[in-house]
């Protein structure tokens, strides 16, 4: 088996029409021209009954050609107008028609065009799966540095790896989760049950969902605060499917620091406004140090680097330096300057 695929490969499953779910994809946009056509055409090529699906374009007001591309296809084009990715899935969540909701975002692929008859599987084979996630980050060498180095790692955000709740194979540690969780290995995917103290970072690239379990929808959708939601809820039975996703997450570090600055700032906004349910910080903080000394001492990331491309061998590695770098001193620039504007909205209130 090839080492891009240490946790297995799930198998073409034989599924009769009248058992495969209707699905309603979901994409969030805004100018998102650069990627849009190859995400729409990895979707209707797929081996999946076309009249089974509907695509819903959330448009936050693209200004480039997003539109013009998606028009091309057979999709029902909606008005975002708070823009942001999260309010956009809830706008397209609210509208859709069918029995899944798949959640995909505009630069995202779809690697193969037996991906949904595998993503839905488990649908089909077991009525208490409340939603399905690829396991892996499709590994392509023909993707920018940066793209290859998030699908190496399995997450997008290194901080994610202390924490240990990221949820794509990582090929640092072997694993797709370091959270202890339970397991059952179904050989075309993996079962999990899910509880309220252990919960991955599941809930986008990829993310089906059955559409009568998020019926209650804000403006909007936070990937992991739903996952945490539907398990507060008792549907915590989540099946990993053995497939990738591509993830096309940009090409070096002014793109990586963008997202960065935006991820941080985003949490922290909404956190505010008590929008945000997942604990992330609460039960993290020894992690976050060690995230934080690992990264100054430098010498624990270089061995992360050499561990990593022992397995899968990429000078791609050599970008998880910078990434821990970057992401350190963005939160913590950000941080600061979060504590200061609510020290001034304090001092002016008194």
């Amino acid at each position: 088996m090839s080492n891009l695929y240490p946790l297995g490969k799930a198998r073409i499953p034989n599924v009769v029409k009248e058992k495969l779910p209707t699905i309603s994809f979901v994409i969030p946009t805004y100018n998102s021209e650069k990627y849009m056509q190859q995400c729409l055409e990895s979707i209707t090529i797929q081996k999946y009954p076309q009249e089974m699906l509907e695509i819903i374009i959330a448009d936050g007001g693209s200004r480039d050609k997003t539109l013009e591309i998606a028009k091309k296809f057979d999709v029902t084009i909606v008005n975002n107008k708070l823009k942001t990715a999260e309010a956009g899935k809830a706008v397209g969540a609210k509208l859709a028609k069918n029995e899944i909701v798949a959640f995909v975002d505009s630069d995202n692929i779809l690697p193969e065009d037996t991906w949904l008859l595998k993503m839905t599987y488990p649908f089909v084979m077991e009525k208490d799966i409340s939603a399905t996630e690829p396991i892996y980050y499709t590994y392509r060498k023909k993707d920018p540095p940066l793209t290859r180095y998030c699908a190496l790692i399995g997450m997008n955000d290194p901080l994610c790896l202390f924490l240990g709740n990221y949820d794509r194979y990582n090929a640092i540690t072997n694993k797709w989760t370091s959270l202890k969780i339970d397991t059952k290995d179904m050989e075309d995917y993996l079962k999990i049950n899910l509880n309220i103290e252990k919960i991955p970072t599941i809930g986008a690239n990829g993310f089906l969902v059955k559409k009568e379990l998020i019926k209650e929808i804000n403006e909007y959708l936070f990937d992991v605060d739903l996952i945490h939601d539907l398990v507060i809820r008792g549907h915590n039975k989540i099946a990993k499917v053995k497939v990738g996703i591509i993830h096309l997450f940009g090409t070096g570090k002014v793109d990586f620091k963008r997202k960065q600055t935006r991820r941080i700032r985003d949490y922290n906004y909404y956190n505010k406004m008590k929008q945000r349910n997942y604990p992330w910080i609460k039960t993290n903080y020894l992690k976050i140090f060690k995230f934080a000394f690992f990264t100054v001492l430098g010498i624990p990331i270089i061995y992360q680097i050499i561990k990593g491309h022992g397995r899968i061998p990429d000078t791609a590695w050599r970008f998880h330096f910078s990434a821990c770098w970057i992401t350190l001193t963005t939160y913590v620039k950000e941080t600061i300057i979060k504590a200061k504007s609510e020290k001034e909205v304090l001092a002016t209130r008194n």
